[in-house]
């Protein structure tokens, strides 16, 4: 299998199975010198741990990390970092059954199609617990990032939960919370930053996790304070990098930049005169404009419902934990892009 790496200049490998010893990251690219900011990193990994809340998988991990190299007094090396975090709590005999029958939506079938011999365990490699490699990844680009641009911050919620959504207003002012500091996303179990929706979310996927049934939903990922000309202008657009970056998550079924298909939808005069650039999502020609930039990403109903997944244990919504992965996977692009720009002129 290839393929495991992600990024150009910053990047990523992941590696590791659901339930293997254990899964990890390794980073090249990162600069020396830049402060590694150990309590930071776990407190990512926490917001993905699974067992965290009612409404997702059972399952009760630790996931801490344990630093191998590239660290050194409290500061990178500028040498591959290595870090796992080891598995604790696997009940592989509940996937038993999944060794020949696949579960309707998930990739069983097709991986052992495409490589013949695989471990089913839990999903093997095509479970949602790759992405804690991913959180790994994100974490240690947040901190270079920190150290460039101070003022840039990428926040992630769920607007929508099944049927529950959040209206455009309510997400309007969400955005500006979240810059002034208002409101933290993770006070809402549900990552639905609305109090009474997040109550409804909280009796939907309650009640879900009981009957075995399952939900999809929305998030969206907002990046502020992001430099003007970020990305390239043909085959790397900044855009075409996120949806890439976001598409590569498990479940995502769609991806929309700014007003997404209301634009398609617009009468062109209107659409360009507005006084906001919002519905552009923050970059035009595939290059950062300065402004906000806005994603919205689309994830399937989680693919294990019914008995499979009375038996076993999965989240009845994959949105809530895929979002600090999502926000994750917006930090290695734009750390990339950043690096990249620095060679586009003297």
């Amino acid at each position: 299998m290839s393929a495991n790496t992600f990024g150009q200049r910053f990047q990523l490998t992941s590696f590791g199975e659901s339930h293997g010893v254990a899964l990890g990251a390794i980073i090249e690219g990162c600069p020396a010198g830049v402060h590694f900011d150990f309590a930071f990193l776990n407190s990512e990994l926490q917001r993905r741990r699974p067992g965290q809340s009612a409404i997702v998988t059972g399952r009760n991990e630790d996931d801490l990390p344990e630093v191998l190299s590239g660290v050194y007094e409290g500061k990178t090396l500028g040498t591959p970092i290595a870090i796992i975090v080891r598995n604790k709590d696997q009940r592989s005999d509940d996937y038993k059954e999944i060794a020949t029958k696949s579960r309707p939506g998930h990739a069983d079938d097709l991986w052992r199609e495409k490589f013949g011999h695989t471990d089913h365990r839990g999903g093997g490699r095509s479970s949602g617990r790759e992405t804690l490699s991913r959180v790994i990844g994100g974490a240690i680009a947040r901190m270079v990032l920190k150290e460039i641009y101070p003022e840039l911050k990428i926040f992630g919620f769920a607007t929508s939960i099944g049927p529950i959504t959040l209206d455009p207003q309510q997400i309007l002012k969400i955005e500006s919370d979240l810059i002034e500091k208002k409101i933290i996303v993770d006070q809402f179990s549900s990552r639905l930053p609305d109090q009474q929706k997040n109550i409804q979310a909280q009796d939907l996927l309650l009640k879900a996790k009981t009957e075995g049934h399952s939900y999809g939903g929305t998030a969206e990922i907002f990046i502020s304070g992001a430099p003007v000309g970020l990305g390239q202008p043909v085959f790397h657009k900044l855009k075409s990098d996120l949806a890439a970056a976001f598409m590569s998550v498990g479940a995502t079924a769609g991806v929309e930049l700014g007003d997404g298909q209301d634009a398609a939808e617009a009468e062109g005069s209107q659409f360009h005169r507005q006084e906001s650039q919002r519905h552009y999502g923050g970059i035009r020609g595939g290059i950062s404009s300065g402004e906000p930039i806005l994603f919205r990403v689309s994830f399937k109903p989680t693919s294990t419902v019914l008995d499979a997944a009375k038996k076993g244990r999965h989240d009845p919504c994959i949105v809530i934990r895929a979002t600090p992965v999502l926000e994750s996977m917006a930090a290695l692009v734009i750390l990339d892009h950043v690096l990249w720009a620095r060679q586009d002129k003297v």
